[in-house]
């Protein structure tokens, strides 16, 4: 990889960590702290929300109706993403330790917080704890592939993708055939050095050669 392209990937992580750090500072500073997994709010916070709270009739009244109608599909892909889950989780158990990968952390991408809002009546919690779990295995399932494809096939598409995971700027270009295995061969090192750094259980940032 050209060295100025490695700097501004780099250069890019960096400013990425430490913009997440200062808007969670600001977030919790504001409104909240976290103690453990609970959320805290200050007591004319957590009265406020509580006289927010919509009830349950009139929120089933008011809600659009095409939204309960599409209930049964929404909700019908809670089977396949629970099998997902425990596919994934079982995958990287099994063979992320014989390929010398840190495992993804799962409460690193899946947070069930979301129900401790007290604005939010029992449907609406409901919802946001469903779509909280989706996304965020969505996420978990896309760095344990990402980690999988680093350590077997980390060569960039020919033509411009979307939604690429955080590794990918760092694979090697469609076509670089030069010393393919002995540059394979660094991508699995820097792999087992990510490992070692974490202690072998997790770690998130996207590492290379």
């Amino acid at each position: 990889m050209n060295p100025k392209i490695r700097q501004l990937l780099s250069q890019i992580t960096a400013l990425e960590d430490e913009l997440r750090t200062a808007l969670r500072e600001q977030e919790t500073h504001l409104f909240y702290q976290l103690k453990g997994k609970r959320v805290e709010f200050e007591g004319t916070i957590r009265a406020t929300h509580r006289k927010l709270r919509m009830s349950i009739f009139r929120w089933i009244t008011r809600d659009r109706p095409q939204n309960l109608l599409t209930g049964p599909f929404i909700y019908g892909l809670g089977i396949p993403l629970v099998f997902l889950d425990l596919s994934v989780t079982l995958y990287q158990a099994v063979c992320f330790p014989i390929y010398r990968i840190a495992k993804v952390k799962r409460g690193d991408y899946i947070a069930n917080d979301r129900r401790q809002l007290e604005y939010l009546n029992w449907f609406e919690r409901f919802h946001c704890t469903y779509c909280g779990y989706a996304n965020g295995l969505i996420a978990y399932t896309a760095e344990i592939s990402a980690r999988t494809e680093q350590y077997f096939c980390p060569i960039k598409h020919a033509r411009r993708v979307f939604g690429t995971h955080s590794r990918y700027e760092r694979f090697l270009g469609y076509g670089e055939a030069d010393d393919y295995h002995a540059k394979l061969e660094e991508f699995r090192l820097a792999l087992e050095k990510e490992a070692a750094d974490a202690g072998g259980d997790g770690g998130h940032h996207a590492t290379g050669p």
